[in-house]
């Protein structure tokens, strides 16, 4: 019996230990399966945040491509442009579709200050009235205007010293404004006003305007032209935006028109392309700072 106790008092405490482990144990695999969840769940949390990123990078990508497509666009635009500009500017500046004496006279502006510039440099239109007007202007769009009459004898004297031809000076100092008299023909139906009202300028040639068309009448179409120089017995200057124009006495001119002599319209155009030309810049300053980023 002795024996026995003894055998079940060390039984028991091998029970109580194996108890002990397996607790333990117990504890063990639960701290060991808490990690593993938490680790599972930090992985999906780093997958969702790989496939996030690699959806942000894909989408970057994109918008880079974009970036560079509107770069390469906007660069294409300004260098055409440009060379629009660099070319019209050669143009203008060698006088191209003026006559040989006026090229001859405005070679001379250093020498004589007092040139202030052809006619059609010195006058702005909106694209809709440049036919109008340089049908109005007709021959004088290529007069010189000049500071005084001083300044006009001498380069008449150049032009005959040089044998370069004939040129018409407006002396600022002796033209003086044309005004139409007769306010009511403004009312008729299809005008659109006085000529040198749809001009804009500098102050400085206010009178010359006025002198080389404020008596021309501006009219839609031939047709209200037509009826508006019977009404007044043929005693009015009428030009149409297409062109056409009535002369005092009853004689019609007309027919089709070349814009790509237009003086008026090249200037614009220049104008135009330099301010096209300056957004297209900053559009590529914009595109290369984005892509850069």
């Amino acid at each position: 019996r002795e024996k026995n106790a003894i055998q079940k008092a060390e039984l028991n405490k091998r029970a109580i230990g194996h108890k002990s482990l397996e607790t333990e144990a117990a504890e063990t695999v639960e701290a060991c399966r808490k990690k593993f969840e938490e680790a599972l769940q930090a992985a999906q949390e780093k997958e969702a945040e790989v496939k996030n990123l690699e959806m942000a990078a894909a989408q970057e990508g994109q918008e880079i491509n974009e970036v560079g497509r509107k770069l390469e666009d906007a660069q294409r635009a300004f260098l055409s442009d440009r060379s629009r500009l660099d070319s019209l500017k050669d143009i203008a500046e060698r006088y191209e579709g003026y006559g040989t004496s006026i090229r001859r006279i405005m070679e001379q502006k250093e020498k004589f200050p007092g040139i202030k510039g052809v006619v059609a440099d010195l006058v702005q239109v909106e694209k809709n009235y440049e036919i109008a007007i340089e049908t109005a202007l007709g021959a004088s769009i290529q007069n010189i205007v000049t500071k005084d009459e001083q300044t006009a004898k001498s380069l008449i004297e150049f032009l005959k010293k040089n044998k370069a031809g004939r040129a018409t000076f407006l002396p600022l100092t002796s033209i003086t404004p044309i005004k139409n008299n007769n306010s009511a023909v403004l009312r008729e139906q299809g005008v659109i006003g006085l000529a040198s009202s749809l001009v804009t300028t500098d102050k400085q040639y206010s009178t010359l305007v006025q002198f080389l068309l404020g008596r021309v009448i501006v009219v839609d179409v031939i047709d209200h032209a037509l009826a508006i120089a019977r009404k007044y017995s043929y005693t009015l200057r009428i030009v149409t935006l297409a062109g056409e124009q009535l002369n005092p006495g009853g004689s019609l001119s007309g027919g089709a028109y070349k814009n790509s002599g237009n003086l008026l319209a090249r200037r614009r155009e220049m104008e135009e392309l330099e301010e096209r030309a300056e957004q297209e810049k900053i559009q590529m300053e914009h595109f290369s700072c984005l892509r850069e980023k």
